[in-house]
């Protein structure tokens, strides 16, 4: 079995301290949670299909030193994951933001923003834009 080389680490923590069972883990191209002590549930996120993050400081937890980054994507088995009190929120938001970027460059992927159209009405074309990169995937 090969070994992943992580390049960012952390757990969920409470008052600051990492004393909880839920890990997170960035490879180079995946995000990864990492839930329980006897039943263990992991998911992943490919960092391609990140689509938006989002930071998040409550005033306890910036007097706790700790934030959440909500992690929104096209996957359809997790489409939005939380990384809830993570140490030093904002370089972890900035290290996954590249490492989407570096990801979506390896991968030759870029993908178009819709605005919404002069009568009001919105376009919808995420649809065909995941069927994009699922072919792009392949």
């Amino acid at each position: 079995m090969d070994s992943i080389e992580y390049t960012w680490k952390d757990r969920k923590r409470i008052l600051g301290l990492p004393i909880t069972f839920t890990r997170y883990r960035l490879s180079e191209d995946r995000l990864f949670c990492e839930k329980g002590f006897l039943n263990i549930k992991q998911d992943e996120v490919l960092l391609y299909r990140v689509r938006d993050l989002q930071l998040n400081l409550s005033l306890f937890q910036r007097i706790c030193g700790v934030g959440t980054i909500c992690v929104v994507s096209s996957d359809k088995s997790v489409p939005h994951l939380d990384l809830i009190n993570v140490k030093k929120p904002r370089q972890v938001k900035e290290l996954i933001h590249r490492s989407v970027e570096n990801a979506k460059d390896a991968r030759r992927m870029r993908t178009m923003e819709v605005m919404g159209t002069s009568d009001g009405g919105e376009d919808h074309l995420d649809d065909e834009m995941d069927l994009l990169d699922d072919c792009d995937a392949e």
